[in-house]
């Protein structure tokens, strides 16, 4: 398999599995135990968190986990809402479901919301979030990065507009983190959501960053765990591969980022050069190295996907949490484009494991793809 759907997760690396097998195995203490089987592993979890936080310019305190990017957009956005008990809150159409769901169920409980749009590049305008925010606006939540067409927000400029007004910001770091530097101080973040399997980690392990002073409460009751932020035994295994996953990241992450970026440029270029009418989504600049977004006209994203497959390539159309729905991308409906249009996208994101080889496959096997749904297509041409 020629797997282009880092995306949505990404496999486990070695040595993140060796660092977590012995957590899996011999050393299965709870780390809330006092005695040494529980207290050793107590030393791996926060050892881990201690990890995450250097990364993250942030205090160990700070770092929350939880069972991935999901939970940790839950857990900032209603708990802000919920310690405030009323209020306003600022968010953009492009965001992923997990922020976009729980500000619509916030709304049933008597909350107001503002889904500010963005522009055909997918960017949200700084100043709209300036003009949106009112005198009871609790929050604002913007993601980092685009998880279906890879567009970069300015979060740092949003989230000074947020502060001049003494608003919290929360950022959905999902798809940035260990793909670029994420500085909590420098970029002004009061709440950040990051997630394990996105960087060659497990699955079900997450970090919430709270900055010091943020007022929330927590979403899962139980015992005094995470200071009493998030109840539950901890996932030892995932908290250590998710330590170990983000440390390497940071130290390979320039060289990644080089390798990786020039075989998204000859994907986007090779593909340009042999199928007409397509589009190529998000900006052009600011934008993640290994994503590349596409529209193409006159066929259905699914059926490429299913041909695709068929040849032993994996990619996605649209984001991997609505890549069973027949609707079109939320994300590409709010940067304008028509349905019809939006029904033609592809994703493909690509990861360490990808080859030159693995590129000239996709070029040399979509384009006839493309050409045999076009001929059987019902799109007016």
């Amino acid at each position: 398999m020629i797997y282009l759907d880092h995306s949505a997760t990404t496999p486990v690396d070695p040595r993140v599995f060796e660092a977590m097998k012995p957590f899996l195995t011999e050393q299965f203490g709870n780390p809330s135990s006092v005695y040494r089987a529980g207290q050793d592993v107590r030393w791996a979890v926060e050892d881990a968190r201690e990890k995450i936080a250097g990364l993250l310019g942030a205090k160990p305190r700070e770092i929350i986990f939880t069972s991935g990017g999901t939970e940790s957009d839950n857990t900032s956005i209603k708990g802000v809402a919920l310690n405030r008990g009323n209020g306003h809150i600022v968010t953009s159409r492009i965001e992923h479901p997990a922020v976009l769901k729980v500000v619509g169920w916030l709304e049933k409980q008597g909350f107001e919301a503002t889904y500010l749009p963005v522009g055909s590049d997918g960017l949200v305008d700084p100043d709209g979030v300036r003009k949106s925010i009112r005198d009871d606006t609790i929050i604002v939540s913007i993601m980092h990065a685009n998880n279906e067409v890879g567009t970069i927000q300015p979060i740092e400029e949003i989230a000074a507009i947020a502060h001049e007004r003494g608003v919290v910001f929360h950022t959905d770091a999902v798809q940035t983190f260990g793909k670029m530097p994420v500085d909590v101080e420098k970029m002004g973040i009061d709440l950040l959501s990051l997630s394990a399997h996105k960087i060659y980690g497990p699955k079900g392990t997450g970090v919430l960053y709270i900055r010091k002073g943020t007022k929330l409460d927590p979403c899962v009751h139980g015992g005094h765990q995470e200071w009493g932020k998030r109840g539950g035994t901890e996932n030892v295994a995932g908290i250590v591969g998710l330590g170990k996953a983000a440390e390497i990241a940071m130290m390979e992450m320039a060289s990644d980022e080089k390798r990786i970026r020039g075989l998204r440029d000859r994907l986007e270029t090779g593909l340009a050069g042999k199928i007409t009418d397509t589009l190529l989504n998000g900006h052009r600049e600011k934008r993640l190295y290994s994503l590349t977004s596409i529209c193409v006209k006159f066929v259905e994203g699914e059926a490429m996907l299913l041909r695709l497959d068929h040849e032993g390539v994996a990619a996605s159309s649209g984001s991997a949490c609505t890549s069973g729905s027949l609707e079109p991308s939320h994300v590409l409906l709010a940067m304008g484009l028509p349905a019809e249009i939006a029904h033609g996208s592809l994703r493909f994101s690509l990861g360490k494991a990808n080859t030159e080889q693995d590129i000239d496959k996709v070029i040399e096997v979509l384009p006839p793809i493309v050409e045999k749904l076009r001929a059987m297509s019902a799109f007016p041409r």
